[in-house]
């Protein structure tokens, strides 16, 4: 049996999936390439997500290309009765069900938790919401946007240089982190319900996501005080710590122990540094960081990134090239291991993708079993003949 054929890991869950744009889409597609048969339940008008440009042909956008394979796509229209009883019907055998329809909307459908788990005992449901219903944002919407913004993400610039304006990341950073962490957390209720017997309802925020993975570092000196003040990990925020100039081009040159620093003032010639307590003593070396920073940036104009690259190798320094987005193509890496790929959809024609970035040994994830679906292609499939 070759590995595409052996079974995968969630081979035989069933998620019905009530969410739209990426927060749990991204979640439901990394379900979905470990195996899960995820049945897509979209309004008449589709997921929003399947308008966004560029595409080949209406409402498949390449973001949502990029965001429901390996899942089956069924029209429900859940302010109507048919519909809500269309869903009970995938729901009476489901194993999951998650939805970032708010819940109190939920609840006014009669398809709340509770309800839900008094017709199916074993159903897990999982809201993906902007926050967490216990606190007095739980009624308000949110996009990525506005959870860099609350989160505090945004206003790292700030901390770094207080002239600068608050700024997002370049990419949507709360919402794909939710649909990594919604993907765990529904993972760990289906562990739990195996080893238990007990279904149980996950409540995934995007606001207590984002800000929780901020504070692993950023939490840094407030730790420790009565009440919390000194946020901001200074390694991270001096202005010094960015990419740095070489002869020809940029490279990321980042030696971190304190072995490694002396291995780095040896390989450039600058045998003085070697007993320096920048170099012996790690705290020292933190407190003054940006100095440091300072010092391999004007060593880095010496050489070129070829010669940085082959020098830190030979050194076993950590050093890597600046790439743009469109060298990944090339990057013999991600050559070697396949990282891109191209498929045949049946209606976008040739498409790239990218293999989920995880390997399995016995269980492998696929990136290939299903193509994104064209809205409502599953419901003869799903609900028989004649149904809509």
């Amino acid at each position: 049996m070759t590995a595409a054929q052996k079974p995968a890991i969630l081979d035989g869950v069933k998620i019905v999936d009530l969410t739209s744009v990426v927060f749990g889409p991204l979640a439901t597609q990394m379900l979905g390439d470990l195996g899960a048969d995820v049945i897509k339940v979209e309004g008449p008008e589709g997921d929003l997500l399947r308008q966004v440009q560029p595409s080949r042909n209406k409402l498949i956008g390449a973001a949502f290309l990029g965001t429901n394979r390996n899942k089956r796509s069924v029209v429900l229209d859940l302010k109507t009765q048919s519909g809500r009883d269309r869903l009970r019907k995938l729901l009476s055998d489901a194993d999951v069900m998650i939805s970032s329809i708010r819940p109190a909307a939920l609840a006014r459908l009669s398809l709340d938790p509770q309800t839900l788990r008094h017709e199916n005992p074993n159903l897990i449901t999982v809201s993906v919401t902007g926050f967490g219903q216990y606190g007095p944002y739980a009624a308000k919407p949110a996009f990525d946007d506005s959870a860099q913004s609350v989160s505090g993400l945004a206003s790292l610039a700030t901390l770094r240089d207080p002239e600068a304006p608050p700024a997002y990341a370049p990419t949507i950073l709360a919402d794909k982190l939710g649909g990594v962490t919604a993907a765990y957390a529904v993972m760990a209720a289906l562990f739990h319900r195996e080893h238990t017997g007990e279904a149980q309802h996950v409540e995934v925020p995007m606001f207590e996501t984002l800000a929780s993975f901020l504070m692993v570092e950023h939490l840094d000196g407030a730790t420790f005080e009565e009440s919390p003040k000194n946020f901001g990990y200074a390694r991270m925020l001096v202005p010094h710590r960015r990419p740095v100039r070489t002869a020809d081009g940029y490279i990321t040159i980042l030696p971190y122990t304190n072995v490694q620093w002396a291995r780095f003032f040896k390989a450039v010639g600058r045998d003085e540094m070697i007993d320096h307590v920048w170099v012996t003593d790690m705290d020292a070396r933190s407190r003054n960081i940006g100095a440091v920073y300072d010092m391999v940036a004007q060593i880095a104009l010496t050489r070129t990134t070829d010669d940085w690259l082959a020098m830190m190798e030979d050194a076993d320094i950590p050093a890597m090239p600046v790439n743009n987005l469109s060298d990944l193509p090339n990057d013999p890496h991600l050559v070697a291991t396949g990282f891109f790929q191209q498929m045949d959809h049946p209606s976008e024609g040739a498409i790239w993708t990218t293999r989920p970035p995880i390997r399995f040994s016995a269980t492998p994830a696929r990136h290939d079993h299903r193509p994104a679906p064209r809205l409502g292609e599953h419901d003869e499939e799903i609900f028989g003949p004649g149904e809509k």
